[in-house]
């Protein structure tokens, strides 16, 4: 069996995060840009965890992905709040009616 190299996980890691802006791109439901921002942190994490695992960085790179999932778990929570906190007013989590929110 072969094991997966740099490449690999390296490849992989580009296509999580193109996904990731397509779908920050495209989606008008905010939940939607939500998933899409996720799915660019984890695109970096899975580069951060194999540069790490085939570099000499030691854990530098599991260390960057933890701060990364903190960070992601902090924005989430959020993010949540702020669309809950809109729908209550609006009655949708569509982005384009977000702009009544500018100051």
């Amino acid at each position: 069996m072969d094991p997966v190299g740099l490449s690999g996980f390296l490849t992989v890691g580009a296509v999580l995060f193109v996904c990731g802006v397509i779908c920050m791109a495209t989606k008008r439901n905010a939940i939607g840009v939500l998933m899409g921002v996720e799915l660019v942190l984890n695109g970096a994490n899975l580069n951060f965890v194999a540069f790490s695992r085939h570099t000499a960085l030691g854990l530098d790179g599991q260390v960057a992905s933890l701060f990364v999932i903190v960070l992601a778990a902090a924005e989430a929570a959020v993010a949540l709040a702020i669309v809950l906190n809109f729908y209550n007013n609006h009655l949708t989590i569509d982005v384009d009616r977000a702009a009544e929110l500018k100051g």
